[in-house]
């Protein structure tokens, strides 16, 4: 009876050393957690964890909220070709396409002659929103920036008339009827 009780205490024993190792590794890891969570709402790079994906995109968020959108672009394209996550190439195809719509918008609102280069980067964020929703198509923010972006964007008149000439569109007709 004796050796059963010595028996169960150290297993006891064990179980309570590996359950206070556990907790003590979960708090280190909060720390951690909020060590670096401290350090990106700051806008701050945080320190040894420079190659974090998360790292790395909160990195690429504050230089765009300091006005650094082409260094912001090049990091965003990095991180892009870096992960294979679908989620997380979603959340960066996103950022894209709101630097893209933020330059596009500042380029028509400063009354600039560079008509081209608005439709350019309104492009490339209409681009970026659909492969955005292309890799997950659940995010409601990405939905409504395309349409907002398709809104902006000038109609193709030059494939417009193609399809009247071919006589695919018919003025009012719906599409399928004799």
């Amino acid at each position: 009876m004796a050796t059963r009780l010595k028996t169960k205490n150290r297993v006891l024993l064990a179980a309570l050393a590996i359950g206070i190792a556990g907790a003590a590794y979960q708090a280190f890891e909060l720390r951690e957690i909020a060590t670096f969570n401290r350090a990106v709402a700051t806008g701050k790079s945080p320190a040894g964890e420079t190659q974090r994906f998360e790292a790395r995109f909160s990195a690429a968020y504050w230089l765009a909220r300091e006005g650094r959108y082409q260094d912001s672009t090049q990091l965003l394209t990095q991180l892009v070709e870096a992960d294979s996550d679908p989620q997380r190439q979603a959340s960066v195809q996103y950022n894209l396409g709101n630097i893209f719509f933020l330059r596009g918008l500042m380029v028509n609102r400063n009354g600039d002659e560079v008509r081209d280069e608005a439709e350019y980067l309104l492009t490339q964020a209409k681009i970026a929103y659909q492969q955005s929703l292309r890799l997950d198509n659940i995010p409601m923010d990405a939905r409504h920036n395309l349409d907002r972006v398709l809104r902006m964007l000038p109609e193709n008149a030059g494939a417009q008339d193609e399809q009247d000439q071919l006589g695919i569109v018919m003025g009012n007709i719906p599409t399928g009827l004799p």
